[in-house]
This record gives structure tokens, sequence and C-alpha cells, in this order.
């Protein structure tokens, strides 16, 4: 019995070996990491150098996705505004081609009215008053010119003329009747300017 006493060894005794041991793999790894993550030079760290390689690859995608998001919003908000320009200014095609029609339509009011051309001229004028009445719930407005002070982005000045009793740079005369489609001229009064 003493023979096996002697040929097993105590329990503390190898308890206290395997502790030796867990210890001894522990401080090694905790040596290799420290070592690793200490360690800035790629050759010696390659993970290292991926992980930078990937946060500097995703923040790069981040920005990206950020602009392109923010070129996204913009266009959004800028097609938002050509929609509702478009639906604002939708009969300024159709206007401009029916502007030649009621200038006509005003000419022909100015002929001289007879007891023969007296019911046609109120036909006539009907016809305008509807045209103008059709024009105004899209929009469309005269421009006032005469006794206003000449601007040139509503009025197109064709004549100068001297008038004493007049403001100088004033519209004295109206040629041709200019229309704003909501706030936007479609077409300028054609006039003469006081001097």
């Amino acid at each position: 019995m003493t023979e096996e006493n002697q040929e097993k060894p105590n329990q503390n005794e190898v308890k206290d070996e395997q502790e030796d041991v867990v210890t001894e793999v522990i401080d090694a790894d905790d040596q290799d990491v420290t070592g690793q993550a200490a360690s800035a030079d790629p050759e010696e760290n390659p993970l290292q150098a991926e992980l930078d390689q990937l946060k500097q690859e995703k923040d790069d995608t981040y920005q990206q996705l950020l602009r392109v998001q923010a070129e996204f919003d913009n266009f959004k908000k800028r097609s938002q505004k050509e929609k509702e320009a478009e639906r604002k200014y939708k009969a300024e095609d159709l206007v401009k081609e029916l502007l030649p029609a009621l200038d006509n339509f005003e000419r022909a009011l100015q002929v001289e009215v007879t007891n023969e051309t007296k019911s046609f001229v109120e036909g006539v004028k009907m016809v305008y008053n509807q045209i103008k009445d059709a024009l105004k719930a899209q929009g469309i407005e005269e421009i006032e010119s005469v006794g206003k002070p000449f601007d040139p982005t509503i009025h197109h000045a064709v004549m100068q003329v001297e008038n004493e009793d007049a403001e100088p740079d004033t519209v004295a005369e109206e040629l041709q009747t200019g229309y704003y489609l909501k706030d936007r001229v479609i077409r300028p009064a054609m006039v003469k300017v006081n001097k």
C-alpha cells in the first residue's frame, strides 16, 4: 500500500498543477490579445488592418448613402414644385393661342355702331365677355397700364410721346392689352410712354 501511495500523486498536487497550467494559458492568451491590440503595424496584425479597412469602407458607404438620400430628397422637392407650377400655369399655352382672337374681338367692338349693326355688335360683345369671364376663371387678368408708371417687366414701350399734363415715364396710351396668368406675365402690354 505504501507503494500505491507513492505512485498515486496527491490530489492537492494535481489541482495545483492544473491551476498553474490554466493560469499560464490565460496569461499567454492575454499577452497574445494585448500584443495584437497594441501593435498598429498591419504587417504584425493583419486582423486589425482588415478591421480598419472595413471601418473605412463602412464610413465611405454611409457618406455615399447620405449624399444619395439628400439628392433624392432634393429631386422629390423639385418634382413637387414642377408639378405645382404645371398645375398653376396649365392654361398658359391655350391663353397665348386665344389672345390674338381676343385682340380681334376688341378691334371689332371699336367700329361705329349703327341701327343695322347694333344687334350684331351686341352679340359680338356677349361672346367677347364670355371669353373674358372664362379666362378670368383660369386666373387671367389684364395688366392696368394707362396712367401707371412705366415698368419694363410688364410693359413693352413702342413709342414715346410728349404730354405736359402727364408725369414723365408714365404710360400715356395702351396699344395692346397685356395679361397676367396668376403672378406671371404672359404678354406685356404694348404702350406709348410719356417723356
